[in-house]
């Protein structure tokens, strides 16, 4: 038998992917930037075997058994990636290209809650097979084939997904990742994740997606007109660490993505009041101080994530609290540690912040940017067992 764990992580866009010009092949309508968060707060385990024993392919996705052979974006990534292996001169001539696989794969933060669980699952197996089956080179194509966002999780920092071009076929669209910084590029800037809703959203992305292409008048606008100059400026601001700029960008492209999923028709309502609140606690706690302090993004779910400075961490912090107050326990803070004092009060008089009912937060998790994908070296990280079943 042939085993490789992995890990990889969760990627946030701050101009996002919303739409596909080709629903078979998932290639987006417009380019899109996003940030790779460590992957020792958020990240996809995934463990991937190779044997002449097994009688079929299988997976587990969460402790639970999935079907293998309906899945067409799993199908597709392994196919694409054996093939790949063959014609680049890795495992090509090796037996175990036509072995089954078992695959169990793990998230350790709640999935399809808009989150980017997919982007770091499906980075994570192709990453994993990539290492199985000896691929070398760009795999960010072959993680497309699974989930879009995927592709962007398969590096580190800063992170562009190129629209491509139109062609007759797949190596001629150039639809791939780039990197556009590493993670040690702005060691300063921090984000905080507030969890609103973890469990399952009513509608899947790829559905959204679908219904935005069929009835939006404004994202037709968006994708020909706003993306491309705001892509040229965000990777501006990220080259020379301007906060202000970035932060502007980032606020406007989420506003104007849910304004699209609201221009949908029926419209597709990813947000919620308590959404709404933390929007309002960003824009009055930046204009307390005059100038972009914290910035806000939402993908599709009612989750906020904040990029930040480290310096404006802890007052922001603490006025989320005061905003928002909870009664949990030790679980409720996770990820890098956080430090929380009372909320400065001539800031909450000021703004006007007052307290919301308790635990509308589920909890925060606070992270930072990271690397792309690797492998795990031990026996214990693999999450199956030598006879090819979850441990």
């Amino acid at each position: 038998m042939n085993i490789v764990t992995c890990i990889a992580p969760v990627n946030i866009a701050v101009i996002k992917y919303w739409g596909k010009r080709n629903e078979d092949l998932i290639l987006p309508l417009n380019d899109s930037i996003s940030a790779t968060l460590s992957m020792d707060q958020m990240r996809a385990t995934t463990t991937v075997m190779a044997s002449p024993d097994f009688a079929e392919d299988k997976i587990w996705l969460n402790g639970k058994q999935e079907a293998f052979s309906t899945n067409i974006r799993l199908i597709n990534c392994v196919r694409e990636i054996k093939k790949r292996a063959k014609s680049n001169g890795g495992d090509g001539e090796n037996k175990i290209l036509d072995w089954h696989i078992h695959i169990c794969s793990e998230n350790n933060f709640p999935t399809a809650a808009g989150l980017a669980s997919s982007a770091a699952g499906y980075a994570c197996l192709v990453y994993a097979l990539a290492q199985l089956y000896g691929v070398k080179g760009d795999i960010s194509n072959l993680a497309r084939q699974g989930s879009g966002s995927a592709c962007r999780s398969v590096y580190g920092g800063f992170v562009q997904w190129h629209r491509g071009i139109e062609g007759d076929t797949e190596e001629t669209r150039g639809s791939v990742a780039e990197q556009l910084v590493n993670e040690f590029h702005w060691p300063e800037l921090r984000i905080v994740i507030l969890v609103v809703n973890d469990v399952k959203k009513k509608t899947s992305s790829s559905i959204g997606m679908k219904r935005s292409m069929d009835t939006s008048e404004l994202l037709k606008y968006r994708v020909q007109i706003c993306v491309p100059r705001r892509v040229e400026a965000m990777k501006k601001a990220i080259a020379e660490k301007d906060f202000e700029t970035f932060g502007e960008i980032t606020i406007k492209d989420s506003n104007q993505f849910h304004a699209v999923c609201l221009d949908t028709y029926p419209p597709v309502v990813y947000m919620n009041e308590v959404s709404n609140s933390i929007i309002e606690l960003v824009h009055s706690y930046n204009s307390f101080h005059g100038k972009m302090k914290v910035a806000y993004t939402f993908d599709a779910g009612p989750n906020a994530c904040l990029f930040l400075m480290e310096e404006n961490l802890n007052e922001m912090i603490s006025l989320i609290n005061y905003a928002f107050p909870f009664s949990h326990g030790d679980s409720y803070f996770r990820g890098l540690p956080l430090i929380s004092g009372p909320a400065p009060q001539h800031i909450c008089s000021s703004i006007n912040i007052k307290p919301h009912s308790r635990d509308l937060l589920k909890y925060i998790i606070h992270t930072k940017l990271g690397p792309g994908p690797r492998q795990l070296g031990e026996q214990d990280d693999h999450l199956l067992n030598s006879a090819g079943e979850p441990v």
